[in-house]
């Protein structure tokens, strides 16, 4: 009887243990709000560059919710962004994205930063023809970011060239650049590169982003699942 019992108890450790395991296959706990995905997580071989984790971008440090150079979105955004990537990879092409969720706090830091014409320390880089006192007049920097929904992203084409590290595709500008050249349709670059921003935008459009006319590099899902939600989550 005893040793019976025994059993029975050993039986049902063991049946505790195997119901807390998690099963092979099963969702994991990222530690995001429910709806929320990591990129790298959704879409194979996606490569990322958060250009606001790091010093290199039009402020010239890191920004304020940034604590990992992770890519964020929303599922939905996510998961249509694997159609893009897809497409491209037929043609030995892929994506690099730069920005993607951002939190409003950054969003917040940039406005106050716009504020203070004079810090123009990155001026030569990102913003040459632009006076820092009119970038809220030309509606390069505004006080919500459609980023803070979770459904637009910043990205560019790269060419996978084998073993040789992935190269970025000439789009005339740099991202972030704020002027008239950054705009999809701009004159003011090569024809080639019109070219290219042209292949980005039919093949994000044809996956359900529509495209920004003052940024060659900025999508927002159409349909997005919070339109009217400002998300201040960090990413890390």
């Amino acid at each position: 009887m005893r040793i019976a019992t025994r059993a029975c108890s050993f039986l049902f450790c063991l049946l505790l243990l195997i119901l807390s395991c998690p099963h092979p296959g099963a969702a994991q706990d990222t530690g995001l709000p429910n709806g929320f995905v990591y990129v790298e997580d959704v879409v194979a071989g996606i490569k990322i560059d958060l250009c606001y984790y790091s010093a290199h971008n039009f402020l010239g440090h890191r920004i304020d919710g940034y604590l990992a150079p992770k890519c964020i979105l929303a599922k939905e955004a996510a998961e249509a962004l694997r159609g893009v990537q897809e497409d491209l990879n037929r043609f030995g092409l892929g994506l690099k994205i730069y920005d993607a969720y951002r939190p409003q706090r950054a969003v917040d830091q940039f406005v106050n930063w716009a504020k203070d014409v004079n810090d123009t320390r990155m001026k030569w880089e990102f913003y040459p023809g632009v006076e820092k006192k009119n970038l809220f007049k030309e509606d390069y920097i505004a006080e919500k970011s459609g980023h803070s929904r979770g459904s637009t992203v910043d990205l560019t084409i790269i060419a996978l060239n084998g073993k040789k590290p992935a190269a970025e595709l000439d789009m005339g500008t740099a991202f972030d650049y704020f002027g008239p050249q950054s705009w999809p349709e701009s004159r003011d670059v090569g024809a080639e590169p019109r070219g290219r921003r042209m292949l980005l935008q039919l093949v994000m459009e044809k996956h359900g982003f529509k495209p920004y006319s003052k940024e060659w590099w900025h999508f927002t899902l159409k349909g997005e699942p919070y339109p009217d939600t400002d998300f201040d989550f960090p990413v890390r």
